[in-house]
């Protein structure tokens, strides 16, 4: 894995797509930060 954001943000959308209540990944805490803006957003309901 190249880019750990990019990933992240794939597995997110394929979680949507899916129709997934949640999705498992690898954490830091740069992830941890994007999480919680993306909850701010109204864009994920939890981290």
């Amino acid at each position: 894995m190249t880019d750990p954001i990019a990933d992240m943000l794939t597995r997110v959308r394929n979680a949507v797509q899916g129709k997934h209540q949640k999705v498992d990944m690898p954490t830091s805490r740069l992830k941890i930060e994007i999480a919680r803006i993306l909850k701010e957003e109204g864009y994920i309901a939890h981290y």
